[in-house]
């Protein structure tokens, strides 16, 4: 006797076996747990040493002078990119032309010859003088008296900076549609209130990720100011190995803390990405350990099955 039509069998489901992705995360799992067991027995690498040192006097001094000088060369780098942003997408021509020679010579220098010419500007200029025409010289110093190591690499490093974040600017305020601006004119804003409650809320959007990966940068960068004996984490590791001769473990001590300093920074960055984003994402706002989780997990096919 033939089945009804309206009778069916259970049906199972069995979902796709992906052989080559396990097989593939087997292997690169041994190698992670074969190199993490090769540094951790290793005896060169003188954990009790890193240990030690990390929070040595001088090490500390080292991560303050470091945050010292990304904190000050990006709140000076972004505040002058923004100016030399808005020089470049104005109507005057002199203005234009000046931002992007600016821009084009101090992202052409490599950082590392930008610091030596500021640390040796005396060279070229023995004073450095104020005079204005009928009042004579109101006021002069030596350039070796005023240029100290740190006035250097804070002058080098916000050099450097601004011309990066000027394109940053740049592109985020360009990325505001003309809409908008055409709506807060007609609601009769000014200049400033349509930049500051109309571009810039929007443009923020499209600033942040890149913004946030050369802060990121810039704490890294300042590691060249330990050739001219600023000392930063770097330096201060130097020291210290050129007396014990540990070289190994003191490299690995200011690996740890730039690996330390930039998390934190990347944990920042992803909260001040979704504090500047509402309004515009779906759903509800997953937390930072969530959205770790969810990157790792493996994306879901929606399956859809049909009876004949």
């Amino acid at each position: 006797m033939n089945p009804s039509p309206d009778s069916t069998d259970d049906l199972r489901i069995v979902g796709k076996r992906y052989y080559g992705r396990w097989l593939s995360a087997l292997v690169v799992l041994i190698c992670v747990v074969a190199m993490a067991h090769s540094m951790i027995n290793n005896p060169r690498f003188e954990w009790g040493v890193i240990a030690q040192s990390f929070t040595e006097t001088s090490i500390l001094q080292g991560v303050l002078m470091t945050l010292q000088l990304t904190v000050i060369s990006v709140v000076l780098g972004f505040a002058f990119g923004t100016v030399l942003a808005l020089m470049r997408l104005s109507s005057n021509p002199v203005l234009v032309a000046v931002s992007w020679g600016y821009t084009w010579f101090f992202r052409g220098v490599p950082m590392l010859v930008q610091l030596f010419l500021w640390y040796n500007i005396a060279a070229l200029y023995p004073t450095i003088s104020l005079s204005l025409p009928g009042l004579g010289e109101l006021w002069s110093a030596q350039s070796n008296a005023l240029i100290s190591p740190f006035s250097a690499a804070v002058i080098a490093l916000v050099m450097h900076q601004s011309a990066y974040a000027a394109e940053i600017v740049r592109a985020g305020i360009q990325s505001v549609s003309n809409g908008q601006l055409e709506a807060a004119r007609a609601l009769g804003y000014r200049p400033a209130q349509i930049f500051r409650h109309t571009i810039l809320p929007q443009a923020m959007r499209a600033i942040l990720p890149p913004a946030g990966n050369e802060v990121i940068g810039q704490l890294k960068t300042t590691a060249v100011v330990s050739v001219i004996s600023l000392q930063d984490v770097l330096f201060s590791a130097q020291i210290i190995y050129q007396r014990t001769y540990e070289v190994i473990p003191l490299l690995l001590v200011a690996t740890l803390w730039y690996l330390l300093l930039t998390s934190v920074l990347s944990v920042g960055q992803y909260y001040v990405e979704r504090y500047f984003s509402r309004g515009v994402t779906r759903g509800a706002k997953r937390s930072l350990l969530k959205t770790l989780l969810n990157g790792f997990a493996p994306q879901r096919r929606e399956r859809s099955t049909s009876h004949g």
